[in-house]
C-alpha cells in the first residue's frame, strides 16, 4: 500500500508537472502568436506610411492612383530632388533594420520585409548609374509622357479640377527646364542617345505644337480638345466659367506649352549634331557595367549577358521547328524564310489603315477578349474587379509607340484598365497575331495580373502598386502561351501568332545582348529581324529603336516566362493529381509582383503544403 501510495503520489506529481509544462507552452505559443501578430502590424504600418510618404512626394503617382492632391503640380524632376529622394531611400532603409525584429515576423511580413530590402538596395546601387539612363528617347519622356498624362490620367469633374489642368499647363516650361538641365549633364559626361533617336524627338515635340490654337488649321490641338471636352462636360451650373477656362487654356498652350516645347526642340537640334550612331550602351562610360546592372534589374536573376545570348539562340531554333509544323499544317510548301516572308507580306493579314480598318481590329480585339473572359473560370479562382477598355494611342505619340501597351486602372476603380492599340500603321498589327496581343495585353495578362495586384487585400502598398520587369513580363507571355492548351488559338494562322510573339521575345534576348554586350549595330539587329521573323518593317524598326533606348527590359518576357513555366511543370510532376492549374495560377498572381527567386520560393512551400494536406 504505502508503495502504491508512493507510485500514486509520484504520478500526481509527474501529472502536474506536465500540465504545467504544457500550460507554460500554450502560453509562450500565445505570447509568440502575439508578438508576431504585433511586430507584423508593425511592419505593415512602416511599409504603408513610407508609400504613402512617396505617393505625397509625387503628384504624377498620386494621378495614376487616381489620387486628387496637388493637381496643379508636376513631379520635381531636378538633380536636387533626386538626391533627397535617395537619402529617404537610405534613412528608411535603416529605419526598418534598426525598429523591425525580421524573426517576429509572419511569412506574407517576412516576405514584404525582403521585398522592401532588395527594393531599396537595388535603388541605391541604381544611383551610380543614374546617368545613363536617357532622359529623353521616343518610347519615353515628358515630352509625350506629360500630355500623354493630362488626357488619361487628369479628370475634370469641377472647376477646380479645370484650374489645376491650365496650371499644370503653365509649369510645364519649369518641369522641361529641370528635364532639359539633366540631359545637359549627360551629355557633359558623354552620353546621349543614338543619333537616330533626335529626329523621333523632334517629330513628337512638333506634333504637340499642331492645330488650333497653334497654326490656323481647324483641327484643334489634342491637349486643347482634350481640355474642351473635359470642360463642355462639367454641370450647366458652371456655363458661365466654361468659356473663360477654356480661353486661360488656350493662353496657356501658347505663353507656356509653346516656348516649352520650343526649348526642348532646340535642344535635341543641338544634341543630334554631335550624338554618333554607335548604338549599344557600352560605348558610355562603365557601359557594360551598367548593361550588366541593368540585366540584373530586368530579369531580377543573376544570369550573364553570354548566357542570356546563348538562351536567346537555343530559343529562336525551337520556335522555328514549331512554325515549320504549322506552315506544313496549312499547305504550305516552301521553307521557313519564305514562310515568314508570307506570313508578313500577304494583304489578307492585315487590315487597311482606314478608319474602317482600325474599327474592325479594335472591334476583332474586344470579341477575343470577351471570348477568353468568358472562360477565366476554368483557369482562374481569383479574378480582377476593375473593368477594362480597348483604346487607340494617340496621334501625338504614335510614331514612337509599341504596338500595343497596358495602362493601369486607379485604386477606386474609377479608371478602367486601358489596353492600347497603336493603330497608326496597319502593317505593324497583323491579324494573326490579334489573339495573342489580347491575350498579353488585356486578359489573361497585365490586366489580370495589375488590377488583381492592385485589389488584393492585407498586402501592403509599396507589393499592391508595386513591379517587377520578369515577373510582370513573364506572366503576360506565359498568358499567351497557356491558352494553347485549352483550345485556343485553333486557327492555325493565330497559332502562328502565338509562336511569332513568342519567338519575338526570344529574338529580344539575342538582340538585347547583341546591341548592348557584343557591339552590334542597329543595322545588325534590323537583319537579324528580317532573317528570323514574320515581323514587318514598321515593326521591326519601333522594335530595334526600343531595345537600343531601353536596354535590358526586353530580355525579361522570356527569362520570366520560363520560370514560371518550369516551376508549374516542376509542380504537376511533383503533385500528380493533387496539380490544380487554378490554384496555381492564384498563388501567382495572389502575391503581388515578385522577383523570380522569391517567386520559386513561394511554389516550392506550396507544393510541399500540398503533398502533406
Amino acid at each position: 500500500m504505502k508503495f502504491r501510495s508512493l507510485c500514486t503520489g509520484a504520478a500526481l506529481a509527474a501529472a502536474i508537472t506536465l500540465n504545467l509544462a504544457a500550460t507554460s507552452a500554450i502560453t509562450r505559443e500565445a505570447v509568440t502568436a502575439e508578438r508576431i501578430a504585433a511586430e507584423s502590424a508593425k511592419a505593415n504600418a512602416f511599409f504603408d506610411r513610407v508609400f504613402d510618404e512617396s505617393v505625397d512626394r509625387s503628384p504624377l503617382m498620386q494621378g495614376y492612383l487616381g489620387l486628387k492632391k496637388d493637381q496643379d503640380k508636376w513631379d520635381d524632376f531636378s538633380e536636387a530632388n533626386r538626391l533627397a529622394e535617395l537619402a529617404i531611400t537610405v534613412r528608411e532603409l535603416a529605419a526598418l533594420k534598426a525598429t523591425i525584429d525580421f524573426d517576429r515576423l509572419d511569412e506574407q511580413t517576412q516576405m514584404s520585409y525582403r521585398l522592401f530590402v532588395t527594393q531599396a538596395e537595388q535603388t541605391i546601387e541604381g544611383w551610380k548609374w543614374r546617368n545613363h539612363d536617357y532622359v529623353f528617347t521616343q518610347m519615353g519622356g515628358q515630352h509625350t509622357d506629360a500630355p500623354a498624362f493630362l488626357i488619361n490620367f487628369h479628370t475634370v469633374e469641377t472647376v477646380a479640377d479645370a484650374r489645376a489642368y491650365i496650371a499644370r499647363l503653365r509649369a510645364m516650361p519649369r518641369m522641361f527646364d529641370q528635364l532639359i538641365a539633366r540631359a545637359e549633364a549627360q551629355a557633359a559626361r558623354g552620353i546621349q542617345p543614338p543619333k537616330f533617336v533626335y529626329p523621333l524627338l523632334i517629330e513628337s515635340c512638333r506634333e504637340i505644337l499642331t492645330g488650333m490654337p497653334f497654326d490656323a488649321s481647324e483641327t484643334r490641338n489634342v491637349l486643347l480638345e482634350d481640355f474642351q471636352g473635359k470642360v463642355a462636360a462639367l454641370p450647366e451650373t458652371e456655363a458661365d466659367v466654361k468659356p473663360q477656362l477654356v480661353d486661360e487654356a488656350r493662353t496657356a498652350l501658347l505663353g507656356s506649352v509653346r516656348p516649352a516645347y520650343e526649348k526642348l526642340i532646340a535642344l535635341f537640334e543641338a544634341q543630334a549634331k554631335v550624338a554618333t550612331d554607335d548604338d549599344g550602351v557600352w560605348k558610355h562610360p562603365e557601359g557594360r557595367d551598367y548593361y550588366n546592372f541593368m540585366l540584373r534589374s530586368h530579369t531580377t536573376t543573376a544570369l550573364s549577358a553570354d548566357e542570356v545570348h546563348t538562351l536567346g539562340v537555343r530559343e529562336v531554333a525551337r520556335i522555328h521547328a514549331g512554325m515549320m509544323a504549322i506552315a506544313r499544317q496549312t499547305g504550305f510548301t516552301g521553307d521557313l524564310a519564305a514562310f515568314l516572308k508570307f506570313m508578313r507580306d500577304d494583304p489578307q493579314f492585315s487590315y487597311p489603315s482606314t478608319e474602317e480598318g482600325r474599327a474592325a481590329y479594335i472591334q476583332r480585339a474586344e470579341a477575343a477578349i470577351a471570348t477568353m473572359t468568358a472562360r477565366l473560370d476554368e483557369f482562374f479562382g481569383v479574378k480582377p474587379k476593375a473593368p477594362l477598355v480597348v483604346k487607340k494611342v494617340e496621334p501625338f505619340r504614335e510614331k514612337g509607340s509599341a504596338a500595343a501597351f497596358y495602362n493601369q486602372p486607379s485604386a477606386d476603380g474609377s479608371r478602367p484598365g486601358i489596353y492600347y492599340v497603336n493603330t497608326h500603321d496597319m502593317r505593324g498589327l497583323p491579324i494573326w497575331e490579334l489573339e495573342t496581343l489580347a491575350h498579353h495585353e488585356a486578359i489573361p495578362g497585365h490586366h489580370m495580373q495589375i488590377a488583381i495586384a492592385q485589389e488584393l487585400e492585407n498586402m501592403p502598398k509599396f507589393r499592391r502598386f508595386g513591379g517587377y520587369n520578369a515577373y510582370a513580363e513573364g506572366w503576360a507571355l506565359y498568358a499567351e502561351y497557356f491558352p494553347k492548351e485549352f483550345g485556343f488559338y485553333a486557327d492555325p494562322y493565330q497559332d502562328f501568332g502565338r509562336l511569332s510573339d513568342e519567338l519575338l521575345r526570344a529574338v529580344r534576348l539575342v538582340v538585347d545582348t547583341g546591341v548592348h554586350a557584343k557591339g552590334w549595330t542597329r543595322q545588325q539587329v534590323l537583319d537579324y529581324f528580317g532573317a528570323n521573323t514574320a515581323a514587318s518593317a514598321v515593326e521591326t524598326l519601333a522594335e530595334t529603336n526600343r531595345y537600343i533606348v531601353w536596354p535590358g527590359q526586353a530580355t525579361g518576357y522570356k527569362v520570366g516566362m520560363l520560370k514560371i513555366l518550369e516551376l508549374r511543370e516542376q509542380a504537376k510532376a511533383e503533385l500528380g493529381a493533387k496539380f490544380d492549374l487554378r490554384a496555381y495560377h492564384d498563388l501567382v498572381l495572389k502575391n503581388g509582383a515578385l522577383p523570380l527567386n522569391l517567386l520559386e520560393e513561394n511554389v516550392r512551400a506550396w507544393i510541399a503544403a500540398r503533398k502533406q494536406g
